[in-house]
């Protein structure tokens, strides 16, 4: 497995992406995810995610192919929750509330399909003004904004992260 530097920009601090999705998903919707992930870690950023299964799982397993940093904030109090490509546990025990930690410790979202946990992480990351790039996700927001592939979500949040500082 090949080790990436982290990119350092103008704060002296990796880009820091959350990918949120469904913890339980098609293959189809795992392929995107590792496709994100491992996009996110080529380009030097840290994969923010919940930590577990499903499109966090896939994620952090693409982030982990590209040598990259992953951190997982996990809504219960065990570590052994955290799937196995998590480098970095955070243990809430705070259930649904650990969306929140996951949307604050994130410059950019990237949503990949998901159900109503996916909807709160969104709609919080909307509320605080972050931006969200949706992937086959959730279509409720004109601030939304669209990305076809997973190399075309990631180059958009880069660019984004890139006007923020």
């Amino acid at each position: 497995m090949q080790s990436h530097k982290l990119i350092v920009y103008n704060n002296n601090k990796a880009p820091q992406i959350g990918v949120v999705g469904a913890s339980h998903c098609s293959k189809d919707t795992a392929q995107i995810a590792q496709a994100v992930g491992y996009e996110i870690a080529g380009r030097g950023g840290v994969l923010i995610c919940g930590g577990e299964g499903g499109v966090m799982r896939a994620a952090a397993m693409g982030a982990k192919k590209a040598g990259g940093l992953t951190i997982g904030i996990l809504p219960g109090n065990h570590f052994s929750d955290a799937n196995r490509y998590i480098d970095v546990c955070i243990v809430t025990d705070l259930g649904h509330a650990r969306n929140a930690l996951v949307v604050h410790s994130s410059q950019v979202i990237i949503a990949l399909n998901g159900s109503y946990g996916t909807l709160s992480e969104i709609a919080l990351a909307l509320r605080l003004s972050k931006p969200v790039i949706g992937l086959n996700s959730w279509d409720i927001d004109p601030k939304i904004i669209t990305a076809k592939t997973p190399q075309d979500a990631v180059n958009k949040a880069y660019q984004l992260i890139s006007q923020l500082e």
